[in-house]
């Protein structure tokens, strides 16, 4: 009998320390899921806060803005990477969110296109754009002034719900619903379905169209310019494409039009009250901003940045 009871205590001390041991890892581990547009950086992040803090732990997983949302409301993840504007209807739903960084959309077109020499020089204006990807009143490129080549365009869209189609669709003024287009999956997808079709128009995140490292735009894909002004041609101060560091630069200084420039966020349901959590978002919007701009993206302003300190010390 005595040898049965010492067991059965010995079996609960087992069962109390296994149970501590993953409440500390849980404690030390924290999940992210949402937006390819910001996880190339929050992989870069986490990379380089493990290196000074060696005990925590990073779940990290893309899958569009729309699952970092629910998956933060939810409280399946710690926190959702997010790539657009929060709405009225998050908001009322308790959605707590920081700034971390700065890209934009970038409409794209297959390289090979006929009809790429001539876009180069004249761009797509705000109307233009609106008429292929939401009117789809245009649907062959002689229908636009200058051009003479009878060419189907072929419109590629964001199936899964994202930042990059609710801001590009907000810059054509509409939601993600109104684009015209073949549904593609994710950020490389959509880019992919363009680089394979010669006909094929898109859009993409800054990051997945451009080589970080060459700061060259990725085989295969072009960047159709925005005409702003509208007047027919991409003047001297429209023509920032060529290189990574250009239209980073083009972002920055508000050359390029927000939207399709915007803000990136990580978001959760209420402040979060994981100290780990905490600890790693007051890290990015402070000393992991060296990283922001080696990674590809826009560091935000001072004043933003010290506005997200304020908040995560509320």
């Amino acid at each position: 009998m005595m040898k049965a009871e010492k067991l059965s205590v010995l079996l609960v001390v087992i069962v109390l320390l296994s149970a501590c041991s993953s409440g500390r890892k849980k404690e030390q581990t924290i999940s992210l899921s949402g937006a390819f547009a910001l996880y190339p950086l929050v992989v870069k992040w986490s990379e380089e806060y493990q290196n000074e803090h060696p005990g925590i732990r990073f779940n990290i997983s893309a899958g569009g803005a729309g699952k970092g949302m629910a998956d933060a409301l939810s409280e399946t993840v710690d926190l959702g990477m997010f790539s657009r504007a929060i709405s009225p209807e998050e908001k009322a739903k308790g959605v707590w969110w920081v700034a971390v960084t700065k890209d934009a959309v970038i409409p794209t077109v297959n390289v090979a296109n006929p009809v790429w020499p001539v876009i180069q020089k004249r761009g797509l204006t705000h109307d233009e754009l609106r008429r292929i990807y939401v009117t789809g009143e245009i649907i062959r490129w002689n229908q636009l002034p200058g051009i003479s080549i009878d060419e189907a365009i072929n419109v590629y869209t964001r199936s899964d719900a994202c930042g990059a189609a609710g801001t590009w669709a907000a810059y054509l003024g509409g939601r993600q619903e109104d684009l015209k287009g073949i549904g593609v999956f994710g950020d490389p997808g959509l880019a992919d379905a363009v680089v394979k079709d010669e006909k094929g128009v898109g859009y993409n995140n800054t990051i997945y169209l451009y080589n970080v490292k060459t700061g060259r735009k990725n085989p295969g894909i072009e960047v159709i310019p925005i005409d702003v002004n509208g007047n027919g041609t991409i003047d001297a101060n429209e023509n920032f494409y060529d290189t990574f560091n250009q239209v980073l630069e083009a972002i920055g200084n508000g050359a390029y039009p927000s939207p399709p420039a915007r803000d990136l966020y990580l978001v959760a349901k209420g402040k979060p009250q994981k100290q780990a959590t905490l600890d790693f978002l007051k890290w990015i919007v402070t000393k992991g901003q060296v990283f922001v701009s080696e990674a590809g993206y826009v560091p935000l302003p001072k004043e933003v940045l010290d506005e997200q300190v304020t908040k995560l010390q509320q």
